[in-house]
């Protein structure tokens, strides 16, 4: 049995919540004044309160800062006639719980504070959840499972050196996140770490960006400029999406891996860097040297050092510490309630396709992060989220090849099935050869 206080100065709403609730199996209590609300919540300590926000002896939102005080774990819901924003915004900054408009709605009314209720019980059962939780460090990569390992001994091979290196992986799975890891681990660790997404500049102005240009190289070019290489100084340049770097520049890289030597757009001085490059692509560059899209020299000259990322599919064991970090990690940049997930979350997390793999996870869980209330992110509210991304996918139905999408339902039958391949095989309606020539194909593996 819950404990609600209603707080209204109108008789008529106290006594319909209290006659609405009471069939509901909660013990309700009422009042109409601030004075009186204080004094039985102090003496009730109850789970949910609904308080009005204006009230003859002042207003809700000074009850609601001073109910907090007393017992934070009390979920308050404020209700009004006003339509008013400016105190709508001022009620969810004190910390209410929601914020509702008369005349009430009795369904919208229920939800709320079964809503509220779920709320204060999760609430409740937190201490022993955040004792577990491991500690957030800044440009940590998350994870315990096999594939995950063996990205660990790759980074600790190849921050020893500084050759080229190549990161692969599908979108969203880390890759400067693994490129940074590489060069903090490395003795140069003290020197600048630059990015540079070529995806994301016109093809005319790429080489600039990259190598710099002299004053009156071209139009608009009124001051000389350094580049991102010489911006890096003896660190690490990160070279997201080479793949979309345009033939011509993909030569002068080529160059500038072989020599460490370039020249500023319009410059006549040769000039020298110990920069070390690391590059990532979602793209299959080998592919793309068969189409003539990507120099073969270049492609064999970054190639020589390769590691390529786990979807985050294949490592969904790995779920559990990634929520616990993004949780902490919402809270620490954006200053929302460090918050932990209900029961069944994880589970419902692990059901899901992961097109966009880690990124779209944390994503989901900064999404959670904001609106949860408590300090609980509900089963219902990760629902919502996924149901939400997947149909904000589903509207992009370019942005994953066929074989991609097959491959992705195939390992979400496999794991629905505990990958017994015989069950599997009768649900997708495929012959069990087919089914292990597809596992092949697809590289797909049980994750830890």
């Amino acid at each position: 049995m819950v404990k609600i206080l209603v707080v209204d100065d109108e008789y008529p709403i106290r006594k319909s919540i209290g006659m609405f609730m009471s069939e509901k199996g909660h013990a309700v209590y009422t009042t109409s004044t601030i004075k009186e609300a204080l004094s039985r919540f102090n003496e009730l300590h109850p789970e949910v309160v609904i308080l009005d926000i204006r009230l003859p002896d002042g207003s809700g939102l000074d009850a609601l800062s001073r109910m907090h005080i007393v017992y934070p774990l009390s979920k308050i819901i404020m209700i009004t006639a006003f339509q008013d924003m400016e105190t709508t915004i001022e009620a969810m900054k004190k910390g209410a719980y929601d914020y509702i408009h008369k005349p009430l709605d009795a369904d919208e009314l229920e939800k709320t504070i079964n809503d509220a209720i779920a709320s204060f019980y999760e609430d409740t059962k937190t201490t022993q959840k955040y004792e577990t939780r491991i500690s957030y460090k800044e440009n940590e990569i998350i994870g315990k499972s096999k594939p995950m390992k063996e990205i660990y001994k790759m980074i600790g091979m190849l921050c020893q050196n500084r050759a080229t290196a190549l990161i692969t992986g599908e979108t969203g799975t880390g890759k400067e996140l693994v490129a940074r890891r590489i060069h903090l681990s490395g003795p140069y660790c003290n020197q600048p770490f630059v990015t540079f997404d070529c995806s994301a500049v016109v093809d005319t102005l790429l080489e600039s960006e990259l190598f710099g240009h002299e004053k009156g190289a071209f139009t608009g070019a009124v001051n000389s400029r350094p580049g991102k290489i010489e911006l890096a100084g003896e660190g690490t340049i990160f070279l997201d999406e080479v793949g979309e770097l345009p033939l011509n520049l993909q030569a002068k890289l080529l160059g500038f891996l072989e020599r460490k030597q370039y020249m500023r757009v319009g410059g006549k001085s040769v000039l020298k860097s110990r920069c070390r490059i690391i590059v990532a692509t979602n793209k299959d560059l080998g592919k793309m040297v068969n189409e003539k899209t990507f120099r073969d020299d270049l492609y064999y000259r970054l190639k020589v050092a390769t590691m390529t990322l786990p979807p985050l599919r294949q490592r969904l064991s790995d779920i559990n510490d990634l929520v616990d970090h993004f949780t902490m990690k919402s809270a620490r940049e954006l200053g929302v309630k460090e918050t932990i997930l209900q029961d069944g979350c994880i589970e419902r997390l692990k059901r899901h396709a992961w097109t966009g793999n880690v990124r779209e996870l944390e994503n989901i869980i900064i999404s959670a992060s904001i609106k949860t209330r408590g300090a609980v992110i509900l089963l219902d509210t990760i629902e919502d989220l996924l149901s939400d991304n997947h149909v904000s996918e589903g509207k992009n139905t370019n942005t994953y090849s066929l074989s991609r999408m097959e491959s992705r339902h195939i390992f979400d039958i496999l794991q629905s099935v505990r990958w017994n391949k015989t069950k599997a095989a009768e649900i997708l309606k495929i012959s069990l050869p087919t089914l292990r020539k597809k596992i092949q194909k697809y590289q797909l593996t049980p994750p830890d």
